[in-house]
C-alpha cells in the first residue's frame, strides 16, 4: 500500500508542484492551503510524513503551531519544514518543535523525494525493530542505540530522538568519557550551515528528551568552547 505524504503549502502553484513530483514517485498526496484545512484532513486521515511551510497565508508561523499540534497527536510523525524562511533562530525553532528535517526553498524535486524516502526508511525502521533485540544494538550502561533503526532506549524506555539527534548521540558515546567537538557533531547532524549553538540546541533537547525519562539523568556533559562528553 502507498504511503501517504501530507503537503501544507498555502502557494497553489508551489502546492501543485510538489504534489505532482510526490505523486510520480509512487506516493498518495494529500495538499492542504491552510493550517485549519490541514488539521481537519490529518485528524481524518493521519498520514505517514507531513511537509509543512512556515508561512501559511496570513499566518507567519502557521507552520509551527501545526508541527506541534501534530506531534501532540501523532508523536513519532515524521515532519519536514520546507520554507524559504532558513536563518538560524528559525532553524532552531523548527528542530525544538520536534522536526525531522529543515529545507530550505527553493528545492529539486529530486531531492525532496530522496529525503522523503529516506526518512520513511527510517520510521519504518523504528516501527519494526526492537532494539532490545537487534544484532545492531549496543548497550552503554542503561543506554541501549539500535544504529539499523535509530532507536534509542534508557532504562528499557524508548527515546523518541529525531535522525539526527540519534547520530549525535552516538557519536558522543562512541567514546564514553571522551570529549566530542563540535566540529565531529557538526559532521554527524549531515547538515550544512550548522553552528555551533545549533549543535547546543540539538544537545538541550537531547537532554530533555532523556530527563523525561529519568530526572536525574546527568550524563551529557559540556566541553567549554570544544564540544561534549558522555559520563559514565
Amino acid at each position: 500500500m502507498a504511503k501517504t505524504i501530507a503537503i501544507v503549502e498555502d502557494d497553489p502553484d508551489q502546492r501543485a508542484n510538489y504534489t505532482d513530483a510526490i505523486r510520480s514517485k509512487g506516493y498518495s498526496v494529500n495538499a492542504y492551503g491552510s493550517r485549519e484545512e490541514a488539521l481537519e484532513g490529518i485528524d481524518m486521515n493521519m498520514p505517514d510524513l507531513v511537509i509543512l511551510d512556515i508561512i501559511l497565508g496570513e499566518e507567519v508561523d502557521g507552520g509551527f503551531q501545526l508541527c506541534r499540534d501534530l506531534l501532540t497527536r501523532a508523536p513519532q510523525l515524521p515532519v519536514i519544514f520546507l520554507t524559504e524562511r532558513i536563518n538560524e533562530i528559525d532553524k532552531i525553532s523548527g528542530l525544538r518543535l520536534g522536526a525531522w528535517d529543515y529545507l530550505p526553498k527553493p528545492i529539486s524535486l529530486e531531492y525532496l523525494a530522496e529525503r522523503i524516502s529516506s526518512l520513511l526508511r527510517i520510521n519504518e525502521f523504528r516501527q519494526e525493530n526492537d532494539e532490545e533485540h537487534s544484532a545492531s544494538a549496543k548497550r552503554i550502561g542503561d543506554l541501549v542505540l539500535d544504529q539499523d533503526a535509530l532507536l534509542a532506549s534508557w532504562k528499557g524506555k524508548r527515546i523518541d530522538l529525531s535522525g539526527t539527534e540519534f547520530r549525535m548521540l552516538a557519536k558522543l558515546v562512541r567514546q564514553p568519557g571522551h570529549a566530542v567537538s563540535y566540529e565531529t557533531l557538526m559532521n554527524a547532524t549531515m547538515q550544512s550551515l550548522v553552528t555551533n549553538n545549533t549543535i547546543n540546541t540539538h544537545m538541550r533537547n537531547i537532554r530533555k528528551k532523556f530527563e523525561k525519562i529519568d530526572a536525574d539523568f546527568g550524563h551529557i556533559k559540556s566541553e567549554y568552547g570544544f564540544g561534549y562528553r558522555w559520563a559514565e
